[in-house]
């Protein structure tokens, strides 16, 4: 390596509301490629992968999803082509990236809601394309929950796990069937029994958070499966490797970064793992701080609302009692940090019946 990376140090306090992103904004990134979407999938349901032509894979807006779950979900949609020996049609992919350390027990509800929602866009397009009414048919849907978080997953992906429901009800419960893939239980032969380079992948993502060998160990065997790649798969090796810099940088020590990725770089003498890890670090850089301005500037708000507040109460004491002291107010009020509070007495003000109330109102928050 030419050039040590930079140290890292003097931004990872920047980082601590940014990281918890990395699975979801990484995994992303990696499923852009059809590549890696086809490899996913081999994982799960090879017989399901074989009837696909991924080489035709159609990425689909999420523009129809409201904006509030865009920025809370990590979902994917794609159209493809699906051959059967029969019938040749397609299916949309939706893939819904789950990193929260925690199982959601709402997750069978949450796919099908998604479900509802591409249905529902197809429905209106059918509207606004005049789309003639024999032709009106609406796309399979596989759903797929990756799920990276470092708990057992022991929750049915259905909507009767969320019902108390009595037998003769049954028949009447929306039934779907959706994909899961836990990482995280999921065997390391099983992840790499297609030999593709996804797998490879998981199984170092697998030991994210492990011990230094037990990381070191899976890098090493997904580095020297990778040096196998013909020529031309050189994109997906260099988003392999920017993934597993990405994984480096967001999920170990400082103390431990320098060496892995010297280890990462042996193993790819080609790619220019110091210019990614540049790259990665500058984004956690200009993230953490687009964190800090943004929380900057919402505590600059809150100080802004907290100085009008008191500077509004004390004119309206100075208004309605001439002959009081409100700097003797204003030095309590000072005290205060909650805004919601000070709103309260900012009415008070308005409608007590003598500046020794007011004052009695404030010694009573100071006790």
């Amino acid at each position: 390596m030419a050039e040590k990376p930079p140290d890292r140090n003097a931004f990872d306090d920047l980082l601590s509301g940014y990281i918890e992103h990395f699975p979801d904004r990484s995994m992303r990134r990696l499923l852009r490629d059809p590549e890696y979407v086809k490899g996913l999938i081999e994982i799960i349901a090879i017989n399901l992968a074989k009837l696909m032509d991924f080489s035709r894979l159609e990425p689909l807006s999420t523009s129809f999803i409201p904006r509030d779950l865009r920025e809370r979900e990590a979902d994917i949609l794609y159209r493809v082509p699906f051959e059967t020996a029969d019938k040749a049609d397609e299916v949309i992919i939706h893939i819904l990236i789950e990193h929260q350390s925690t199982v959601d027990e709402l997750m069978g509800f949450r796919v099908l809601f998604y479900m509802m929602l591409v249905w529902d866009a197809q429905i209106r397009r059918w509207a606004t394309d005049n789309v003639p009414a024999s032709e009106r048919r609406l796309s399979p849907i596989l759903p797929i929950v990756l799920y990276t978080g470092d708990r057992r997953w022991n929750v049915p992906l259905t909507l009767e796990a969320l019902m108390d429901l009595p037998r003769e009800l049954e028949r009447f419960i929306p039934r779907f069937a959706a994909l899961l893939l836990s990482v995280k239980e999921t065997a390391a032969a099983t992840l790499t029994e297609t030999d593709h380079l996804m797998g490879w992948l998981l199984t170092v993502q697998q030991k994210e958070r492990a011990s230094t060998p037990e990381l070191r160990r899976a890098l090493v065997n997904m580095l020297r499966h990778a040096d196998t790649l013909p020529e031309g798969q050189a994109a997906q090796k260099h988003e392999a490797i920017f993934y597993i810099l990405s994984l480096i940088m967001h999920r170990r020590s400082p103390e431990e970064r320098e060496e892995l990725i010297e280890l990462v770089d042996r193993h790819t003498p080609n790619l220019e793992v110091d210019s990614m890890t540049r790259t990665i670090a500058q984004d956690l850089m200009e993230r953490g701080m687009e964190r800090g301005i943004e929380q900057g500037r919402q505590q600059g708000i809150e100080q802004g609302t907290r100085e009008n507040a008191i500077k509004n109460i004390v004119a309206i004491l100075t208004e309605r009692f001439p002959n009081s002291d409100p700097g003797t107010a204003k030095q309590h009020l000072e005290l205060i940090l909650n805004t919601d509070r000070l709103t309260q007495l900012l009415i008070t003000a308005m409608k007590t019946h003598s500046f020794d109330a007011f004052i009695q109102a404030l010694d009573t928050d100071a006790k």
